[in-house]
């Protein structure tokens, strides 16, 4: 102890004496500043020890932090400040497990799956590309731009098709006329419902005895014109339908028409306020008929939701994702649908159940995605464009029916424009006259059914029922999943539906026609299986 006491003593009175005379009269050295945060602080270096000293102050120094170390934990573990005390530090370490379900239990109410949903995306695209890859190596390129003129055109100095299409400007100017003079009281209520059902009556007569008599229409033409045709039907329903309700309003001494009678209230905004608001009858009007024509819509109403402005930008990508899809569409029908389809006939006639099960989920797939490619062409493409450029405001062209549990949500939710007609002009007014809910959905499938039918044998002219069947069957299908399924399953169970059953309607009216048209399918060109 001496000897070390001696070295230390001398050692620290040196430490001192430099200290002092480095900072003056300074007070004696503490543990801290001995520990150079004194110097620290005032941003100066330590001055040197001798070289014999530094043994003695190593040891000092390291006594010393330990004590401040120390104090330094009692002063963490007693303040407010810390987060954690040690008692659930201990537990923490001694507890590892907690009551939890695992993440792919629906018990865990967990969500963000992702990066399953990418990883399916990936296997989508791989599966479909050696699919379209083994198209090609198979029968080589079969896209033929011009040959989908023909299917428009049979006769290039003779259109029926467009001429129908010009000729329904008849229909319209009739509806017109017909609720002016009925705006006036020139004839009853009674004389011009007759009227608009003769109307109504004429423009789906006279377009189907066209399509059937004339030779020169094609099955493309045919369906192009009878759609646009059935479109303007229920527009021009609804067109009377809703300038009867405001005669109604008139009659009972309303003074001005509230928007609650002509369509769900719907807030002004967007620009909405630029345009005059129209009361009856001054909506009677050929720019008004024709802007409700033109709209992408099957609802009138005297005041539509209009934008402030149009979107030059917006505007061009739906016009590009329009000319993008219309090629893909076409160049999938030719290179992958046609082929399939007709090696699809030769089971279909020699009964194989086998081979027309696999040829059915083979044109499955081809069939769904060219589905898809259609909605998102028809319905965001084609619909937010004419939209655009008539600065109509209401976009809800479609809702969310991918998430679809039960089958009734689906046909509510993929098409709103229809859904927004049905509930409005027949669904509701079935209600009102006492039809218990059931009957009415049934009707309204049935409605459904004959349109999709009409849409299909007419251009085809043949009549085989299997559209309307498919139409039909989604009733008990639909009253199945509702009852039994729900969830995912009831959801699986909306896509199965939509996947298997329409490639199984398309081979049916395909192996009809060719039927009809080459006597039997022996005859039916087909490609290399």
């Amino acid at each position: 102890m001496s000897d070390r006491a001696e070295m230390k003593g001398p050692a620290t009175r040196r430490r001192r004496t430099t200290i002092s005379g480095a900072a003056g009269a300074a007070p004696p050295p503490t543990a801290k500043q001995a520990n150079g945060s004194k110097w620290h602080d005032a941003g100066q270096k330590p001055p040197q020890c001798p070289a014999k000293a530094k043994t003695g102050e190593v040891s000092r120094y390291a006594s010393n932090n330990g004590k401040v170390d120390r104090e330094a934990d009692r002063h963490m573990t007693h303040s407010p400040r810390r987060q954690k005390t040690m008692v659930e530090e201990i537990n923490e370490r001694l507890s590892c497990h907690v009551l939890q379900e695992s993440l792919l239990s629906s018990a865990s109410g967990y969500s963000n799956y992702r990066g399953i949903l990418n990883w399916c995306v990936v296997m989508l695209v791989l599966s479909n590309a050696r699919l379209f890859l083994e198209n090609i190596i198979k029968y080589g390129i079969l896209v033929d731009p011009i040959q989908v003129v023909s299917l428009f055109l049979k006769d290039p100095y003779s259109w029926p098709a467009p001429c129908l299409i010009i000729v329904s400007n008849v229909f319209i100017l009739a509806a017109l006329y017909t609720e002016r003079r009925l705006a006036v009281g020139t004839i009853s209520e009674s004389t011009g419902l007759l009227l608009h059902f003769f109307n109504l009556s004429s423009l789906m007569i006279f377009p189907t005895v066209t399509v059937l008599t004339v030779d020169s229409m094609t099955p493309v033409g045919a369906l192009l014109s009878l759609t646009i045709d059935t479109v303007l039907l229920l527009k021009l329903y609804s067109y009377q339908d809703t300038n009867r309700w405001c005669r109604e309003i008139r009659q009972a001494k309303a003074k001005r028409l509230t928007r609650s009678y002509s369509c769900p209230s719907v807030a002004q905004s967007n620009g909405s306020a630029v345009h005059s608001h129209v009361s009856y009858p001054g909506n009677l009007t050929h720019r008004d008929m024709y802007y409700f024509v033109f709209a992408p819509t099957l609802c009138y109403q005297l005041n539509f939701p209009r934008s402030s402005r149009i979107r030059k930008r917006f505007l061009m990508r739906r016009l590009f994702e329009m000319l993008f899809f219309t090629q893909l569409l076409v160049g999938l029908i030719q290179q992958w649908m046609v082929p399939t389809i007709q090696n699809s006939m030769k089971p279909f006639q020699e009964m194989d159940f086998s081979r027309m099960m696999e040829r059915l989920l083979k044109l499955a797939v081809p069939n769904h995605l060219i589905w898809l490619i259609f909605f998102y062409w028809f319905f965001h493409s084609s619909l937010n464009f004419v939209a655009e450029l008539m600065q109509f405001g209401d976009r809800e062209f479609y809702k969310d029916w991918w998430n679809s549990e039960t089958v009734t949500y689906f046909w509510s939710n993929w098409n709103i424009p229809v859904h927004k007609w049905c509930l409005r002009h027949f669904y509701k007014p079935m209600l009102r006259r006492g039809v218990n809910k059931f009957l009415a959905q049934t009707a309204v499938f049935l409605v459904s059914a004959f349109f999709h039918e009409f849409l299909v044998s007419v251009p085809l002219k043949m009549f085989r029922l299997w559209a309307f069947m498919g139409m039909m069957a989604q009733v008990p299908l639909a009253w199945f999943v509702g009852r039994y399924l729900n969830g995912n399953y009831g959801n699986a169970a909306v896509w199965m539906s939509l996947i298997i059953g329409q490639p199984v309607a398309v081979l049916m009216y395909v192996h009809d026609y060719y039927v009809i048209h080459y006597g039997s399918t022996a005859h039916v060109p087909t490609a290399h299986t």
